[in-house]
């Protein structure tokens, strides 16, 4: 029978470091693929190896790193809805603002089938996710936040690192947002609370409060 346990995997883009997150429940055979990045076949492999279905696939934000995955995945499993935030989804067919055309390539992801704002719950392979609006790093960011077990979960993109943040100098940057989106959205999260980065390793919003010398936590 299929339980509250949510289970991970993660498979990293070598290029830029980045991560892929593959996240389901314990007992069912469908998932949630997070941000698929440039290792498209690497996540296919994976999730075959697991014998797992995607349900959906869910972008944070829509610069190239995140999103080169896309249309492979798509590819095979066509059912699976695309999902990105309403402010990046021009990202998803536009080279010039997915960055990719900065790095001499055209990079260009299928447009996305669904869109979600602030306070939407998406659901998916018996996974109720919360989006959260975060820009900053790009207009249109997005986290996902998983509030069905314990500890919660943050599918959070470029957003807060361990002991850093996504960058802020791209065309539509800004640090003030985006401090502005950790403070009143992420370190209002329990300090358990678990954040899963696009770059880097695993990290908890009470550590971050804590010792992150970017935005630290009010005190």
């Amino acid at each position: 029978m299929p339980s509250n346990r949510l289970h991970l995997a993660v498979v990293v883009s070598e290029l830029f470091q980045e991560n892929a997150y593959i996240a389901h429940l314990e007992g069912r055979s469908d998932c949630i693929v997070f941000d698929p990045g440039l290792d498209a076949q690497a996540i296919i492999d994976k999730l075959l190896d697991v014998e797992l279905e995607p349900a959906a696939i869910l972008n944070t934000h829509g610069h190239a790193d995140h999103i080169a995955g896309n249309a492979a995945i798509k590819k095979k499993w066509p059912q699976a809805p695309l999902v990105i935030g309403a402010g990046d989804a021009s990202k998803l067919t536009s080279p010039i603002e997915n960055l990719s055309r900065s790095y001499g390539v055209d990079l260009i992801s299928p447009p996305a089938d669904k869109l979600v704002y602030e306070g939407d719950v998406y659901s998916a392979a018996g996974l109720d996710l919360e989006v959260f609006e975060t820009p900053g790093h790009s207009v249109g960011h997005v986290v996902f936040v998983w509030k069905s077990g314990s500890p919660w979960v943050v599918f959070g993109g470029d957003v807060l690192f361990r002991g850093s943040i996504g960058r802020t100098d791209f065309p539509d940057g800004s640090f003030e947002q985006l401090a502005t989106a950790i403070r009143t959205k992420l370190y209002t999260l329990p300090d358990d609370t678990l954040v899963l980065p696009g770059h880097g390793p695993t990290t908890t919003i009470g550590f971050e409060k804590q010792n992150n010398p970017f935005v630290p936590g009010l005190r």
